[in-house]
């Protein structure tokens, strides 16, 4: 496939990816509040901005488009370079402290394991960014595991986090293979592809007892067993994200609405299912009125090269 194909793909997922990120950033403040816009769907008026889940996926979009594949200096460059370039989008303390290591010199492979007493963070910024991946190297599961681990080292040394990213890009190519084949994609079908593939690992292991809760549970009950992110770790996050997709592969609007319904991290899970789920059910799933109020984004590289 030709690499502008391959591209559009990605653009694709990121498009979905920067919706859900917007959209789920909408649905924080007071609970009671927050409840009834969630049970009768009311949209915030007004742009919808995104955070920097979106602006690092932009990272990576930007990466596959210069190279063709992750080269890790690089995307950490590109990374520290639209911190720098705006602060204000939400980035984690973790991910400021790295970035902000990063943009003095200290070179990323220490900057990613210094924090949590050398452990490196599980957080789940590496999944919220890595849908664009699985999309682009579709043709290859074994590359995009290998791509994944890549990008989420740049900022994550902990497996977990690692392993987080993994599963999202597995399931977006999934997703983008089923599309492209013109086959429904089952449930079933979504978790083994990831689960068969993955890293042992908790995130792997809560995915598979993901697998096991039915589509018609109350969202409460499964965010009781899976988390819904508020612990802003990989397992605590991905899990919950991927149930969501799984069951919604054909909707786009369904599989999202779900997501902010489980609440905690919302706008990253969000992020998570767009940039899964917009590759199974398709652009024109998207609302337009979504694509109307979420803030346009841009893709051209900081990474000049040299």
């Amino acid at each position: 496939m030709a690499i502008a194909n391959k591209l559009d793909l990605a653009k694709t997922s990121l498009l979905g990816l920067s919706i859900g990120d917007a959209l789920g950033e909408t649905f924080f403040g007071p609970a009671d509040i927050i409840a009834a816009r969630i049970n009768d769907r009311i949209l915030q008026e007004g742009t919808w901005f995104f955070t920097d889940d979106t602006i690092m996926a932009i990272g990576v979009y930007n990466h596959l488009s210069l190279f063709g594949m992750i080269n890790q200096d690089a995307l950490a460059f590109e990374f520290a370079g639209n911190y720098r370039k705006d602060n204000c989008r939400g980035y984690g303390a973790i991910a400021q402290k790295i970035l902000r290591d990063i943009t003095a010199g200290i070179y990323w492979k220490r900057a990613s394991r210094d924090v949590f007493d050398g452990m490196g963070s599980a957080g789940n910024g590496a999944a919220m960014r890595s849908g664009p991946i699985g999309a682009y190297f579709y043709e290859d599961a074994a590359r995009v595991i290998r791509e994944a681990t890549l990008a989420a080292e740049v900022t994550h040394a902990h497996p977990e986090g690692i392993a987080g990213g993994i599963a999202v890009a597995l399931a977006a190519c999934v997703c983008t293979r089923s599309r492209l084949a013109g086959v429904k994609l089952s449930a079933d079908t979504f978790y083994d592809f990831i689960i068969y593939q993955m890293p042992s690992s908790d995130v792997r292991a809560k995915i598979q007892k993901a697998k096991t809760l039915p589509a018609g549970y109350d969202v409460r009950t499964i965010v009781s067993v899976l988390g819904n992110g508020t612990d802003l770790t990989a397992q605590d996050t991905v899990p919950f994200a991927l149930w969501c997709a799984a069951n919604h592969t054909d909707s786009f609007v369904e599989a999202i609405w779900k997501g902010i319904s489980g609440l905690g991290d919302r706008d990253t899970i969000a992020a998570i299912i767009g940039s899964i789920v917009v590759m199974s059910a398709g652009l024109k799933s998207i609302p337009e009125q979504w694509l109307i109020q979420v803030e346009p984004f841009r893709t051209s590289p900081f990474y000049k090269g040299g």
